[in-house]
């Protein structure tokens, strides 16, 4: 290893964004490659929007000039859409509580900057979850302590995160991450893990990543009026078809959304990102109307899938659902999920194998009947 560079980054390992695709000769060209792994949407931009993003590049932007720092216009159309999102009809969030990012990722870096670099702090995570929370927290040298989670239904081990925060340990845990719904086991919060998160001290930030939130209908954004100790994290990369342009926002309280600015990097978003959000937001009624069809195709899925007695089905409010093998349904070896997974792989439909089971992203009504197909083909095999 280089002798400047800081001794503990030799024992990480960096985010493979897609770690199960296929590599040389895996997948024969022949085959059709479903891309099941990265809970992108399986649309694309309709083409009249295509047209449009081609036209404001062509003759309206000037890519002689940095884009626009402040976000202004982006800002004020995803406020506009959050006040109609959120519980509360008409909540007020302006401009002021909404910070842009080039993905999600660097709201969450801006975040552990703000609050716990220098010893100050270190972060609280449930288990298996979104693995660029303690792995960006590891880059800045920001302690990560991990509970664990109920291995029938996923949820929170409250009595373990409770005894993580009252231990007096240094430095205290400063943030708490969590995901509503859940990823990769596509659970929602409870209410007792609501109430949980209602009950920490001011002291404690409470980051909610609501990336799936257009899928589950379900959020709190309507609390962070009267919780200034809480933060959103959303996306355009799933239910708005942007995976390619990078585009997420936080929502949260006016000084905390300023401490972030302060933050970011100058010209963090391409203008071309920018225009891809305001027109995707303008839109939204059309890209949208693909969700109720992606929630049917989910239903079709787990149903198949559930009637398997190999597969263990969890309940999914997100664009994708978790399996996991019943050892107890099936005589199995003990990487009889590696065998599963590349066999998949090896007939062109790719998934993510995490946290001991398959994480599924709904595809097209095409690719999920292929991944229907080749998985039932797996085991009668």
């Amino acid at each position: 290893m280089l002798p400047f560079i800081r001794s503990d980054l030799a024992r990480f390992t960096a985010y493979k964004p897609h770690p199960n695709s296929p590599s040389g000769k895996a997948v024969e060209s022949s085959i059709a490659l479903d891309r099941l792994d990265t809970n992108e949407s399986p649309f694309d931009l309709p083409q009249e929007l295509k047209e449009k993003l081609a036209w404001m590049y062509q003759h309206a932007l000037e890519s002689n000039r940095y884009p626009d720092g402040e976000h202004a216009q982006l800002k004020s159309a995803i406020a506009q859409y959050v006040n109609e999102s959120a519980v509360l009809a008409d909540a007020g969030f302006t401009s002021a509580n909404i910070s842009v990012g080039n993905g999600s990722d660097e709201l969450i870096r801006s975040l552990l900057i703000a609050t716990c670099l220098q010893g100050e702090g270190a972060i609280l995570v449930a288990n298996p979850t979104f693995s660029m929370y303690g792995i960006l927290a590891q880059t800045l040298g920001i302690p990560a302590i991990a509970v664990a989670r109920n291995p029938d239904n996923f949820e929170i081990d409250l009595t373990a995160a409770k005894l993580a925060i009252a231990n007096e340990q240094n430095p205290p845990i400063r943030v708490v991450f969590v995901v509503h719904p859940n990823s990769p086991t596509a659970n929602a919060l409870t209410t007792a893990e609501l109430e949980w998160l209602r009950s920490l001290p001011q002291e404690i930030l409470v980051v909610i990543d609501e990336a799936y939130f257009e899928f589950s209908q379900t959020t709190v954004a309507s609390e962070l009026l009267h919780r200034s100790n809480w933060i959103v994290l959303r996306t355009f990369s799933k239910a708005f078809r942007l995976a390619a342009h990078r585009v997420g926002y936080a929502i949260g309280h006016p000084e905390l959304i300023m401490t972030l600015e302060k933050i970011r990097l100058p010209y963090n978003l391409p203008t071309y990102s920018q225009a891809a959000a305001a027109i995707a937001l303008q839109y939204r009624h059309t890209l949208l109307t693909a969700i109720p069809q992606i929630l049917s195709e989910r239903s079709k899925l787990m149903q198949v899938l559930t009637a398997c007695p190999q597969f263990k089905v969890y309940p999914s409010m997100a664009n994708f659902i978790f399996i996991q093998l019943q050892q107890d349904a099936i005589a199995l070896e003990t990487d009889s999920l590696n065998k599963l997974h590349q066999q998949l792989q090896a007939s062109g439909t790719l998934v993510r194998q995490i946290s001991n089971g398959l994480r599924i992203t709904i595809g097209t009504p095409e690719e999920n009947a292929r991944t229907l197909e080749r998985l039932l083909s797996v085991l009668s095999g």
